[in-house]
């Protein structure tokens, strides 16, 4: 049985502790974040904006942060990562999916974390909350594109179960991809530590 998640996933809310010790909310997007949204991608150095959208990305426009949170949770998901520190919040990771158009068994994926917070599991944890709600949704395979240059991306994705290839189409690209098995009936949809559908 698939998940129905058009409402806001409350199951996908967690607090985690990072190997360092330091705490952090993962949530679902909300439309109300398009101020932290777009903070989160200005704080990012201009090398990790290139390396995320493939082109030279200076602040987001305002039609693609409304895009980035105005979402359905089903076709589109998107996590992100926040700390509270001294009564502020600010988001230090953000991670999504997104069904391609023409195939709703395919799906986009894409994950950037600060400077400061990387190394530390972050990115990991997020994709494996990605895939295995990609697999509950019934999305078949998910992928992506990197810089041949980008080895934090590579590494995680290999590490995650993707293979990797030169892109035919585009120099210096990589084509990200990985199958996904199928969420079995009896899989809740909030069940997100099944090995099958986690990263490595």
């Amino acid at each position: 049985m698939l998940c129905q998640v058009h409402r806001y996933p409350t199951d996908l809310i967690d607090v985690v502790w990072l190997r360092d010790g330091r705490r952090l909310l993962i949530r679902p997007v909300l439309p109300q974040d398009e101020a932290l949204t777009t903070a989160f991608f200005g704080s990012l150095p201009a090398r990790a904006r290139y390396e995320r959208f493939l082109a030279p990305v200076r602040d987001l426009p305002p039609a693609l942060v409304k895009r980035f949170t105005n979402i359905d949770y089903a076709s589109h998901l998107a996590l992100l990562a926040e700390t509270f520190d001294g009564g502020r919040e600010t988001v230090v990771a953000e991670a999504r999916y997104a069904r391609d158009g023409r195939d709703a068994s395919v799906a986009e994926f894409a994950v950037s974390v600060a400077e400061d917070w990387q190394r530390r599991g972050l990115a990991s944890r997020l994709l494996a909350k990605l895939l295995a709600r990609a697999a509950a949704a019934g999305i078949a395979r998910v992928v992506g594109e990197t810089l041949a240059g980008n080895e934090g991306m590579l590494h995680l994705a290999r590490k995650a179960g993707f293979t990797a290839r030169p892109s035919p189409h585009a120099p210096g690209v990589v084509l990200l991809e990985r199958a996904i098995a199928p969420a079995p009936p009896n899989l809740h949809c909030g069940d997100l530590t099944d090995p099958q559908f986690v990263a490595a």
